[in-house]
């Protein structure tokens, strides 16, 4: 997660709060939609001055908002002695040693009350000369069976209270845990769609999709070879022309690895040629195949490019 945005983020979210698409927003600006359009790509150009003033008095914010110069789009210019921070908090919060963004999000969210006020509880313990009562009473009613009945060491009654035993440390860490838990997972949530964010997707489950249009493929083994290149690359091979199809082919071909089975035989013993993260990465290849319930003679093919792959 980004310790802050751009301004071409910045001016994308102004934007879709409003509900406005590029052409809505030139229509209301007067400012045209191709210009609009490149103040929100990553090359933007330079906003000008009058284009600049327009924006912010329309989405209501200040130019220093739309800039990312401050995080304030409505409480601006606030006193810092209405913060009642600290100079260690100050300097914290200025150092640039935290990401800001996500200590806002944190302190912002539905449930952080909530996760403060257990803190507090623990911190002043309160709750803590409770918990010690109830242990007490616990414990007197253990020694009283104990000197009635005198019951074994074994005995389930015993035993039910010395697990009604609360420890006060476990009990409140397991308590903030879960208000935390709750916080970050929302945040997490909010920002997985984020270009800095890992994948949904992963290596294996891509790898998956990409078996399985190999094997739907029809053509001969290089054909399939380039299929499966592209397809790592990203390439759509659909787009691709005949001739540059067929000159993918010959490029492949000259590789050393093209070619190369997975392994020889010598002296009649098989010698394996893969060795190390290779091996590794073809076992996986192998329990995906495994799911997918390829047909055995295929099998030795894809796990031949794999290997090429890596």
């Amino acid at each position: 997660m980004k310790g802050a945005t751009s301004i071409q983020e910045r001016l994308w979210e102004l934007r879709k709060d409003k509900g406005l698409n590029l052409e809505e927003l030139s229509e209301l600006t007067g400012i045209s939609k191709s210009a609009l359009g490149s103040y929100e790509k990553e090359d933007y150009k330079e906003i000008n001055h009058g284009n600049l003033i327009t924006l912010a008095d329309f989405y209501g914010v200040s130019v220093d908002y739309l800039l990312c110069r401050t995080e304030n789009r409505e409480q601006i210019n606030t006193p810092l002695t209405e913060l009642h921070l600290n100079d260690e908090m100050v300097a914290l919060l200025k150092g640039g040693r935290i990401n800001n963004r996500l200590l806002c999000e944190l302190a912002t969210h539905k449930d952080f009350i909530k996760f403060l006020a257990d803190i507090e509880i623990y911190v002043d313990g309160i709750a803590t000369m409770q918990i010690q009562n109830l242990n007490a009473l616990v414990d007197t009613v253990r020694h009283e069976i104990i000197e009635r009945y005198r019951p074994g060491e074994d005995d389930p009654h015993l035993k039910v209270l010395q697990a009604a035993h609360i420890s006060d440390d476990e009990y409140f860490s397991h308590m903030v845990l879960d208000d935390l838990n709750l916080i970050i997972r929302d945040i997490r949530e909010a920002h997985k769609k984020d270009s800095e964010s890992a994948p949904q997707t992963t290596v294996a489950d891509e790898l998956k999709e990409n078996l399985e249009a190999v094997e739907n493929f029809k053509g001969s083994r290089d054909e399939k070879l380039v299929v499966l290149y592209c397809k790592q690359l990203g390439i759509n091979y659909k787009n691709l022309s005949d001739e540059e199809f067929r000159w993918l082919i010959r490029i492949l071909q000259k590789s050393k690895k093209t070619g190369t089975p997975i392994s020889q035989r010598k002296n009649g013993k098989e010698k394996p040629l893969l060795h190390g993260c290779v091996c590794l990465h073809v076992a996986a290849v192998g329990a995906i195949l495994i799911q997918l319930k390829f047909q055995s003679d295929k099998v030795e093919f894809i796990l031949e490019i794999t290997a090429m792959l890596f």
